[in-house]
C-alpha cells in the first residue's frame, strides 16, 4: 500500500510540472513563464521615452531573450548582456554588463537612456510583431519583431568600411548613401555612394563573384565619392559575405569589406541615379 501511494505521489508531481508549461533556466535562477510570444525572436528597438521625451533608435539597436533568462543585445553601439525573469506580462530585467566602445554623440546619449529604460521592473504588451515595454514610471521601450533578411530582395545600406579586421565609419555627409540590393536571377544593382550601378554578381557557398559592373559617372561632394571609392573596391571580383541576422558584410580577398544592414524600404526596380 505504502509503494502505491509513494507511486501516486509521484505521477501527481509530474502531472503538475507538466501543466505548468514553465521554462526555468540556469545561470543565476532566471526563468520565463509567460505565454507572450517573447523569447526567441530578435527585437529591433524602434525608439526609448523616458521622462516623455522620445528618442529614436540607431539601426543596431536590439534585444534578444533565450527561455533561460538572458537578454543580449545592442544598445546602438555597445553590446550587452543582463539576466531577465519574464512572468506572465511583468519583465524583471538585472543589472547589465556591456562593451565600452566609443561611439558617436547621438549614440551615446540614445545608449544613456535605453539602459535606464531597460532594468528593473517592466510591464510587456505584445500585438502583431509590436512589443511595447514600460516601467512604473511611464517610461517605455517601442520594439518590432525582426526576421532574418535574405541575401536576395533585401536593401542592404552600407554602414562602415572595413580595412583588415578595422572597421571605420562612412565619412560625414555620405551616411545612407550607398546601397546594394542582390536580385534572385544574379542582378546586382545599387549605388556607391555617388554614382548608381547595375552588375552580376555570381553566389556560391559563400562567396560572391562580382562581374560586369557598370556604373554612371556622375561628379559628387567628396565623402560621397571617397565612399564610393570604397565601395567600388569590394564589389570587384571575388567576395566572402556573411549574414547576421540583418547585418550583410562583404570582404574582398585583400581583406577591404564593408558593413551593411537591411532596410525595410526595398529599392528594387528604382530607376534614379542607376546605370542604363
Amino acid at each position: 500500500m505504502r509503494r502505491r501511494r509513494a507511486a501516486l505521489g509521484v505521477l501527481v508531481s509530474l502531472l503538475a510540472l507538466t501543466s505548468c508549461g514553465t521554462e526555468t533556466g540556469a545561470g543565476s535562477g532566471g526563468a520565463v513563464r509567460t505565454e507572450l510570444p517573447v523569447t526567441g525572436i530578435r527585437w529591433g528597438v524602434d525608439s526609448v521615452t523616458v521622462d516623455g521625451k522620445r528618442t529614436a533608435a540607431p539601426a543596431d539597436a536590439h534585444v534578444e531573450i533565450d527561455a533561460k533568462g538572458r537578454a543580449s543585445g545592442n544598445y546602438g553601439c555597445n553590446l550587452f548582456t543582463a539576466d531577465v525573469r519574464v512572468e506572465g506580462e511583468t519583465f524583471t530585467v538585472g543589472p547589465a554588463t556591456s562593451t565600452e566602445r566609443g561611439c558617436e554623440k547621438d549614440v551615446q546619449r540614445f545608449e544613456t537612456v535605453m539602459s535606464r529604460a531597460f532594468s528593473g521592473e517592466l510591464t510587456a504588451a505584445v500585438a502583431d510583431r509590436k512589443l511595447t515595454l514600460t516601467s512604473a514610471d511611464g517610461d517605455s521601450i517601442a520594439l518590432t519583431s525582426q526576421p532574418p533578411a535574405p541575401l536576395t530582395g533585401t536593401t542592404w545600406t552600407v554602414t562602415a568600411l572595413v580595412s583588415g579586421s578595422v572597421a571605420s565609419s562612412l565619412p560625414a555627409g555620405a551616411e545612407g548613401k550607398a546601397w546594394i540590393v542582390f536580385g534572385e536571377d544574379g542582378s546586382v544593382q545599387g549605388s556607391f555612394g555617388c554614382n548608381g550601378f547595375r552588375g552580376h554578381g555570381t553566389v556560391s557557398g559563400s562567396t560572391i563573384t562580382f562581374d560586369s559592373v557598370d556604373s554612371t559617372k556622375m561628379m559628387c561632394p567628396d565623402p560621397r565619392m571617397k565612399l564610393e571609392r570604397a565601395v567600388l573596391a569590394v564589389l570587384d571580383g571575388k567576395t566572402t559575405y556573411r549574414i547576421d541576422h540583418r547585418s550583410l558584410s562583404l570582404t574582398a580577398e585583400n581583406g577591404e569589406g564593408l558593413g551593411a544592414s537591411a532596410t525595410e524600404k526595398t529599392r528594387t526596380g528604382e530607376t534614379r541615379g542607376t546605370a542604363g
